[in-house]
């Protein structure tokens, strides 16, 4: 598999690529440097920095729906 490089040094990965790992617009990758190049793996949140929140969320909210939200339009400022 390739990847193109664009001329602002941006990367395209294939589409398996990212839903191997299960990632979409607006996720994180981190890019770790190993002895046999470089490992790319999803940034994902760390639970235990939001735990701290949970007595703020009221009883019977119901859980939030990432691919909902991912499927709806939203305005492109919102994304930086």
């Amino acid at each position: 598999m390739l990847a193109k490089i664009t001329s602002k040094r941006q990367v395209t990965f294939p589409a398996a690529v990212l839903d191997a790992l299960g990632v979409g617009p607006g996720d994180h990758l981190e890019i770790q440097e190993s002895p046999g190049g470089f490992l790319i793996r999803p940034r994902r949140v760390d639970r235990k920095r939001l735990a701290p929140l949970k007595p703020l969320i009221r009883p019977g909210t119901p859980a939030f729906d990432l691919e909902a939200f991912r499927q709806q339009t939203h305005e492109p400022s919102l994304r930086d």
